[in-house]
């Protein structure tokens, strides 16, 4: 599955980096988070819970940031496994823009899946991927311009 967008988000870009570095932030923002620990600058561990279809999973994982480039952006890649679910993994590229008095995060996205959830079907995954990509946006959007 690819997937990519960008979001216009009312704040520096210096601020948007931080938040994207702040475990709170994320945790609150990530649709189904129940906890999310640094384990370092570099690298976290995530439960969430998801439903997706008739299918629903609570996945534990762990996610590494690389090529940071602060503030301008960096790679994320992670790996997660959904018990009789299945399994989820892949990586994200976010790149930060600065766009007057805003910022211009956008993000491309590269993930497989396996076990019961890829046999969904790709249009069920494409979209309620979508839809949770656009609710964390949307919420984390909301954290970080306090509007």
């Amino acid at each position: 599955m690819d997937m990519s967008g960008e979001e216009r988000i009312a704040a520096k870009r210096e601020v948007v980096w931080a938040a994207l570095n702040n475990p709170e932030i994320l945790k609150a923002c990530i649709p189904g988070c129940q906890n999310l620990d640094m384990a370092s600058p570099t690298e976290m561990s995530a439960t969430v819970k998801i439903k997706i279809g008739p299918v629903s999973a609570t996945f534990s994982g762990d996610v590494t940031l690389s090529d940071l480039n602060p503030p301008e952006g960096y790679k994320i890649s992670g790996e997660g496994k959904g018990g009789i679910a299945g399994f989820a993994k892949g990586g994200a590229e976010v790149k930060l823009t600065e766009d007057g008095d805003g910022t211009i995060l956008s993000y491309t996205v590269d993930a497989q899946i396996g076990g019961k959830l890829a046999q969904l079907g790709s249009r069920l995954i494409d979209s309620s991927a979508k839809k949770l990509a656009g609710q964390f946006f949307a919420d984390f959007n909301k954290a970080v311009s306090g509007s």
